[in-house]
């Protein structure tokens, strides 16, 4: 059985990344790619479908502790034995030529016998290797891959079950390592990384992380869960590309024994203005200009065909498979590889192109020549197509519908194209814009807005309620200090659970067809502290965030989801989205807590109530 979500860690090469629990088991790896077939696949099966444990022989259960190195990805793990201490140091090189999961095992006290453990299954968990002794170690391999494992003591296989065991008694003061490579099987010897000193590894990848995270701009009270959130959203970046991925991971949860399990190992367009807002803000413009090239290689081609959904180098086509012969995630099937709402029409992705864009341009990012031609391009789409239903933010796989947050993001890729033509000098279709922006904020403030319930909804027609309106004073659809959004605001607490926010109400009014409650959104939650903090509210917002905070792993990591009834946390992990978020939200509390400019909005001191009272329509 897999180990609670909560336990992993994470460890990346900027290429490709690996899930390693509190038990020291390296359950999921996917080489030589985020979206490669896995050859440990435990996560989402059992053993059998490939880990790799390193840890004392007399030591079954969790570690004592652990924790990633100040400003690193190198994950220390500290086990207390009765026959003394030994720290396991794990990481993985940022890729020089072949993926690498380095392990090495250090005596601090006593004389601790330690096995290491590896069963290695290609193909998803599915293919036993053929394994061949090296001398230095073992070889594994099986159709276009093999592994090389290398070890400071003798290894050897175990027929049985097709594992590879290593023995050895560490005592105080000996450090013994282990290698594990990734190479294509044709290749005839062991790939160079296979041969390189850990300890010269070890330097290098520190130095790396210590370098790149010095270079946060953040100063604020929150400093070291950003640049927690900063690395983790650097190791989650495709380096030879720039694309960021969702998450490193597929098929975990969003509720234990359902089916909303999706492959979240590619690249979405909704995280791409707020991904490079966090980058600039922090001072990674090399991180920001990465991904605007690859968002404009993406989208490149047809407006008609913008996915909400890109491959890492951007391919399109992402075909949605199921893997019968592992069991989920606690029993949670199917277990999907690839992600069909690549195919999905999807009108909020415009506005998050535009925006994204817009914000280049105000940043003195070099943008391609053809980027106007581009936005003028998506603008005529949209112009013939905006009043058309679509799948939402949340992607739902239900019916299309009117949502409100699709429509503000048409509003939203208007606004920022007309604002791009005045710093670009380029305003030839600048009528026929304004009037589509203030033909769809009309049709929003009447469609969108239920005034019997005094909020926003999720779609026109409909009462529910839906997080995304909290975005609405960040994209400038309307002021914070309106009373609609106060009143939105004050009415999200309707989708409340144990102090956190679910994305939409339970069940979502027949809105998306696959079935079962899920937790509520890491995102959303760190949205209404957002909102809160606009609308005056700084001290309800600092809870909220303290919340969200407080619920990170022991290695300050978040997935998509939380539980709050359980206690744990669900959906994939760790969530580029969560990241982000928590990133922006630590610069609004720190923007709301300064000193109010002059001019500046009266917001209510205390925090309690509204100011304005709530219109009764629109």
């Amino acid at each position: 059985m897999s180990s609670p979500i909560e336990d992993y860690a994470l460890l990346s090469d900027l290429e490709t990344a690996a899930m390693v629990g509190r038990n020291g088991s390296v359950d999921w790896l996917c080489v030589p790619r985020f979206d490669s077939e896995a050859c440990l696949a435990a996560l989402l099966g059992t053993r059998d479908n490939g880990f790799w444990r390193v840890a004392p022989i007399a030591a079954p259960g969790t570690c004592t502790r652990r924790a990633y190195r100040p400003d690193t990805l190198v994950l220390d793990t500290w086990w207390e034995t009765a026959e003394g201490t030994v720290r396991v140091t794990d990481f993985m090189p940022p890729r020089a030529q072949a993926p690498c999961i380095v392990r090495v095992v250090e005596g601090l006290s006593g004389a601790v016998p330690v096995r290491s453990e590896l069963r290695l299954r290609f193909h998803h968990g599915r293919v036993v290797p053929w394994h061949r002794d090296t001398g230095a170690g073992t070889v594994a391999v099986a159709g276009p891959d093999a592994m090389w494992l290398s070890a400071q003591a003798p290894v050897h296989a175990l027929d049985r079950d097709g594992s590879t065991v290593w023995d050895a008694t560490v005592r105080a003061g000996q450090r013994l390592a282990l290698t594990l490579v990734w190479a294509p099987s044709h290749h005839p010897g062991p790939p160079a990384a296979e041969g390189v000193p850990a300890e010269t590894m070890l330097k290098e990848t520190d130095d790396f992380w210590r370098h790149w995270a010095g270079q946060c701009r953040y100063r604020g009270p929150w400093r070291d869960a950003v640049v927690r959130s900063l690395i983790t959203l650097k190791a989650l970046t495709y380096a030879p590309t720039g694309g960021i991925v969702a998450a490193p991971t597929t098929s975990l949860p969003g509720c234990i024994g359902g089916e909303r399990n999706w492959d979240y190992r590619y690249c979405w367009l909704r995280d791409s203005t707020l991904a490079l807002s966090c980058l600039l803000r922090c001072g990674y413009r090399d991180e920001a200009s990465a991904w605007l090239d690859w968002l404009v290689r993406a989208i490149a081609g047809d407006p008609a065909d913008v996915q909400t959904v890109y491959g890492l180098g951007g391919q399109r086509l992402l075909r949605e498979t199921e893997a019968p012969w592992l069991t989920g995630y606690e029993g949670s099937q199917p277990v999907r590889f690839g992600n069909s709402a690549a195919g999905q029409f999807q009108l909020d992705v415009y506005g998050e192109v535009l925006d994204t864009l817009l914000l280049s341009v105000r940043a003195g990012i070099p943008l391609p020549a053809h980027v106007w031609e581009l936005a003028e391009v998506l603008m005529g789409f949209l112009q013939r197509h905006w009043r058309e239903p679509d799948q939402g933010l949340w992607q739902v796989r239900g019916p299309r519908r009117q949502f409100v947050h699709s429509k503000v993001m048409v509003w939203v890729a208007a606004d920022r194209a007309l604002r791009m033509g005045a710093l670009l000098g380029r305003n030839g279709s600048s009528a026929e814009w304004r009037v589509l922006r203030d033909e769809v904020r009309r049709q929003v403030l009447r469609e969108g807005w239920d005034a019997g319930q005094r909020s926003f909804v999720q779609s026109y027609g409909s009462p529910g309620l839906d997080a995304s309106a909290l975005l609405m004073p960040r994209l400038g659809f309307l002021p914070a200090g309106d009373p609609r959004i106060r009143c939105t605001v004050r009415e999200m607490r309707r989708l409340d659970r144990g102090g956190f926010l679910r994305r939409y109400a339970p069940g979502g009014g027949g809105v998306d067809d696959p079935q079962g409650p899920e937790g509520t959104f890491v995102t959303c939650s760190l949205w209404y502290a957002d909102a809160l903090a606009a609308t005056g509210r700084v001290e309800e917002a600092r809870n909220a965030f303290e919340r969200v905070l407080a619920v990170r792993n022991d290695v300050g990591l978040l997935s998509e989801q939380w539980d709050p009834d359980a206690g744990r946390q669900l959906g994939n992990a760790p969530q580029a989205f969560s990241h982000i978020a928590l990133v922006e939200t630590a610069f609004a509390l720190s923007a709301a807590s300064s000193p109010a400019p002059r001019g500046r909005e009266p917001w209510n001191a205390s925090g309690s109530g509204l100011i304005a009272p709530c219109p009764v329509g629109a």
